[in-house]
């Protein structure tokens, strides 16, 4: 939010996305969970088709069985702890923390084709060895992930799905909140960074009023700037360029 917009606390209908929203023809449902997204895009190039058919086979979770009793068994070098991030984009803030953890396992969870390719990409240049992949409904990978399994859970720049006849699609949801209360460890985190109004409200007026969950903000500057360390991401650049100011909230599981 900007400087001048009204509190995070007050819902409105209004704003823009900073993702082209899907079309009907583009949106998938999946029958465990409650995520729309689109998986098609541009044509992939010959690499990162070859990218999609290879790494990411060594790298994605498979959720069709029972989880493990530890996720840290997933990552080939031990780790201290597993975060996870949801609908990751073009990758750059989940490489960066990546990278700037390496003793932290991160997931992350995209069914975006070109998405999961520009990740591929990455971690295929820089030699990550801390990333694992999931490419599908986030509700699903939730459900699969053993209880407090999890350190913290990142959601950045979500599609906003700013019309009122589609909030039920975003992401932020009653049962969405329950299932990452499951999955957190007691004083995990969810961190969640939006750059449209309504959004950002809708998600602080669900999360206050979870049992499970309490906004750590003190101060008005803890939810206008960025957490040390933050990496802006394309959404973000372009909701600069176009205006907009990015609200930052962080919940801790109770």
């Amino acid at each position: 939010m900007s400087s001048a917009a009204r509190d995070p606390r007050t819902p409105d209908s209004k704003g823009g996305t900073n993702r082209d929203p899907p079309s009907d023809d583009d949106v998938v449902t999946h029958a465990h969970g409650s995520f729309f997204g689109r998986r098609k895009g541009h044509r992939l190039r010959s690499h990162q088709a070859d990218l999609i058919e290879h790494l990411l086979p060594r790298l994605t979770l498979d959720i069709t069985g029972p989880s493990p009793s530890d996720l840290a068994g997933l990552f080939d070098r031990p780790v201290e702890s597993i975060r996870l991030e949801i609908g990751f984009g073009g990758g750059e803030h989940l490489v960066a923390e990546a990278r700037a953890f390496p003793n932290i396992g991160f997931i992350g969870c995209e069914p975006y084709v070109n998405g999961m390719a520009k990740i591929l990409a990455q971690i295929e240049a820089l030699d990550i060895g801390n990333i694992r992949l999931f490419a599908g409904d986030a509700t699903e990978l939730l459900a699969w992930a053993p209880p407090g399994s999890l350190a913290r859970i990142d959601l950045i720049h979500p599609d906003p799905w700013p019309k009122r006849r589609h909030w039920k699609r975003r992401f932020v949801q009653d049962a969405s909140i329950a299932a990452m209360a499951r999955v957190l460890k007691p004083d995990g985190e969810f961190r969640f960074v939006s750059d449209i109004d309504g959004y950002a409200a809708w998600t602080l007026d669900l999360l206050q009023h979870s049992a499970d969950f309490v906004w750590t903000a003190e101060r008005a500057d803890d939810w206008r700037r960025p957490w040390p360390g933050f990496t802006h991401t394309r959404y973000g650049a372009k909701a600069v360029r176009e205006g907009r100011a990015a609200t930052y909230l962080i919940f801790r599981r109770r």
